[in-house]
């Protein structure tokens, strides 16, 4: 048996790359537990939709520390804990606004998943697991973090930066 080549893994996966990705839907399928504990704990103090609401940071927290932990492991350690956390929920509000969005449309639109909620939050997880990780890797856990505003955003979008005009750098 010979061993894969990096470069004829699926969709331009690198071994690493493919080890996190795996990683980081174990650590999304805890936040999944997580975050329907949550729901079904706070529902009956708080409502549906508030309890969702909360679980959705209980969840994002707890997956951001093991996600620094074990999935990201060593990567991105010169940033202060809180301020990464910051920006890890910064960074997956686009996978908070698919998962989110995904379990109150259900909500709203099929009675079944207001009776088992687990249903909707199933759903919602699949909808912001591929975002939340492009996003988590390129602007979380990164060897060497964003100088500036302009480079984090740049992240954001993946716009490359060597594509800067020469002449109005000095």
């Amino acid at each position: 048996m010979t061993q894969t080549a990096p470069s004829s893994l699926p969709f331009g996966l690198t071994r690493t790359k493919l080890m996190r990705l795996l990683k980081f839907g174990t650590v999304g399928g805890l936040g999944f537990l997580w975050d329907s504990g949550t729901v079904y704990a706070l529902r009956p103090a708080i409502g549906l939709s508030a309890a969702t609401l909360v679980a959705y940071f209980v969840a994002a927290t707890l997956n951001w520390l093991l996600n620094r932990l074990w999935t990201f492991k060593g990567v991105g350690l010169h940033d202060h804990p809180l301020l990464q956390w910051l920006r890890f929920l910064t960074a997956n509000s686009f996978g908070f606004l698919l998962n989110r969005g995904t379990v109150y449309t259900l909500f709203y639109t099929v009675p079944l998943c207001v009776t088992y909620p687990v249903l909707a939050l199933a759903a919602g997880a699949l909808a912001g697991m591929f975002a939340n990780f492009n996003l988590s890797q390129k602007m979380v856990f990164k060897e060497k973090p964003p100088q500036s505003a302009l480079e984090l955003a740049e992240l954001s979008v993946d716009v490359s930066t060597s594509h800067k005009n020469p002449t109005s750098e000095s």
